[in-house]
């Protein structure tokens, strides 16, 4: 009857199980889960601490909270399995705490991911807009007065075109 309670929790976690006798003849029934890998993913891949929490890690560390029983062979037979199963049940728990929290952060991150390719893409936008914008005034400011692209020579003077000019030159000629 001893796995049948823990069987659910082995399923998820492996446990290590000890059992030791003690010298009044009492006997020590230890339960200790064992870390997993994927216990700190959710707070490891969290760029955006800011904006998202983290799960605490006396959480975290709870998932290994081992289980100490101590009693004489026949109170442990009557009443080790009852522990045992309200043990799994309360470990489980947390368990699918952890993960519905790792879940939502993973929601959380990508919906941030998310708007802050969206808000890139808006800026991105908008600035190749505003250069649209520049270049169309530059060739409507371009067609109003001829460009000159020539590198101007340090001896000769530069032709005007303007009609200011031209009209200045015949009113002193008069």
């Amino acid at each position: 009857m001893l796995f049948k309670e823990l069987h659910r929790l082995i399923v998820k976690r492996p446990l290590t199980l000890t059992v030791v006798s003690l010298p009044d003849g009492k006997i020590r029934v230890c339960v200790v889960p064992q870390t997993l890998e994927d216990d700190e993913k959710a707070n490891k891949h969290s760029r955006h601490r800011k904006e998202v929490a983290e799960i605490p890690q006396e959480a975290i560390k709870a998932l290994t909270t081992p289980l100490s029983l101590e009693g004489f062979p026949d109170e442990l037979d009557a009443q080790l399995p009852g522990i045992l199963e309200r043990y799994a049940d309360k470990h489980l728990s947390l368990q699918e705490s952890l993960t519905r929290a790792s879940a939502e952060i993973d929601r959380a991150v990508t919906a941030i991911e998310e708007r802050d390719r969206q808000k890139a893409k808006a800026a991105k936008e908008a600035k190749r807009e505003e250069k649209k914008t520049s270049d169309k005034t530059e060739e409507q400011k371009g067609g109003q007065e001829p460009k000159n692209n020539a590198i101007p020579s340090l001896w000769c003077a530069q032709p005007s075109n303007s009609p200011s000019q031209s009209s200045q030159t015949e009113e002193v000629n008069s």
